[in-house]
C-alpha cells in the first residue's frame, strides 16, 4: 500500500537530469495501491512534461515524494468546482470523492475541444456525470461558462475550487470576488509558475543565526545563492508554486513573485519562496 493522500494532492516526481517537478494525484483517495498523474506534453514547459514523454518508459524505476496537499476540500454544504485544460487533474479526484460521499456539487470544465479532453471516459462516467457541465472554446457560445450567471445563483454556503491556467483563474476568481464572495469560500492551485515582474535587481540577504551576510546578484535567484553558500534549503518546483522553500522573513521587505502563497500571506512580508521571489529593500534577514 502507498502513503494515503486526500482529493487535491500533489507528489513531486524526480525526473532524469535531476528535474523536479509537482503532478496532482487523479485517482480515488481509497485506491492506494497505485497514483495516478496526467502530464500534458507542452512544448513551452519548463522541461517537465517533455521528460516525463521522451525520457521515463513504462517498466522505469523514478522517485516521488509523500504526497501533500495544499488544495484540501473544505466541510461545505455545497461545492462549484472549475477547471481549465489540464487544470482538471485535482478537480477530477474532487469530484470523484464527492460523488462517493453524496455531497452537492457541479463540476465545470473548460477545454479547447471535445478531442482534447482529459480524463473524458471518467468524466462521463454514470456516477458522477450529471454533476458536469462542459465547455467547449469550438463549440456554440450558447455553452460557453457563464460564470457571473452561474456564481449568482448559489448560496452563502458554496465553496468554489479552480485550477488551471493562470488567466483562467484570475478570471474565476475576480468574477467571484466582484459578486461579493468572500475569500474564505475560494480554492485555486496554479500548474504554471509565476512570471516574475520588474527588473531584477541586487540585493543582500542576512543569516539571523550568525549575522552572515550575502550577495545576491540579478542573475541569481535566493536559493541558489544560498546553496552556493552551503545552506541547505530545500528546493523543489524552483518556480514558486509548491511552497517548499517556504522561508521565514524577520525584516525587509519581499518582492513576492511565486504562486502559493495568499494575498493576505503576501500582506504580511514575513515569510517568501527563495526559488524565485526577491526583495523591495535592500536587505533581507532571513530566519535561517
Amino acid at each position: 500500500m502507498l502513503p494515503e493522500f486526500s482529493a487535491g494532492s500533489h507528489i513531486d516526481l524526480h525526473l532524469p537530469g535531476g528535474l523536479i517537478r509537482q503532478y496532482s494525484l487523479c485517482n480515488h483517495p481509497s485506491e492506494r495501491y497505485y497514483y495516478r498523474i496526467g502530464v500534458l506534453r507542452d512544448p513551452n514547459s519548463r522541461g517537465g512534461s517533455q521528460a516525463v514523454h521522451d525520457l521515463v518508459r513504462e517498466g522505469d524505476v523514478v522517485s516521488i515524494s509523500i504526497p501533500r496537499n495544499h488544495f484540501q476540500l473544505t466541510p461545505a454544504s455545497r461545492y462549484l468546482l472549475f477547471a481549465g485544460g489540464i487544470g482538471v487533474t485535482p478537480i477530477v479526484c474532487m469530484a470523484d470523492v464527492l460523488s462517493r460521499k453524496g455531497s452537492d456539487f457541479t463540476f465545470h470544465y473548460c477545454v479547447r475541444s471535445a478531442d482534447r479532453m482529459a480524463f473524458a471516459k471518467r468524466i462521463k462516467d454514470p456516477s458522477f456525470r450529471n454533476n458536469v457541465r462542459l465547455h467547449f472554446d469550438d463549440e456554440p457560445l450558447q455553452q460557453r461558462l457563464r460564470i457571473e450567471e452561474i456564481l449568482a445563483e448559489e448560496c452563502v454556503d458554496t465553496h468554489l475550487y479552480v485550477c488551471g491556467p493562470t488567466g483562467f483563474i484570475s478570471w474565476i476568481i475576480d468574477a467571484a470576488k466582484c459578486a461579493g464572495w468572500s475569500s474564505d469560500r475560494l480554492h485555486f492551485e496554479h500548474f504554471t509558475p509565476a512570471v516574475a515582474a520588474g527588473n531584477a535587481a541586487s540585493f543582500e540577504v542576512e543569516l539571523a543565526s550568525n549575522g552572515r551576510i550575502l550577495l545576491v546578484p540579478a542573475e541569481k535567484t535566493v536559493a541558489k545563492v544560498l546553496h552556493e553558500n552551503g545552506i541547505n534549503l530545500p528546493v523543489s518546483c524552483e518556480a514558486g508554486v509548491c511552497g517548499t522553500c517556504l522561508t521565514r522573513v524577520l525584516a525587509g521587505e519581499p518582492d513576492h513573485r511565486d504562486i502559493y502563497l495568499t494575498e493576505e500571506e503576501r500582506a504580511q512580508n514575513d515569510q517568501f519562496t527563495p526559488c524565485c521571489s526577491r526583495s523591495l529593500s535592500s536587505r533581507l534577514v532571513l530566519d535561517l
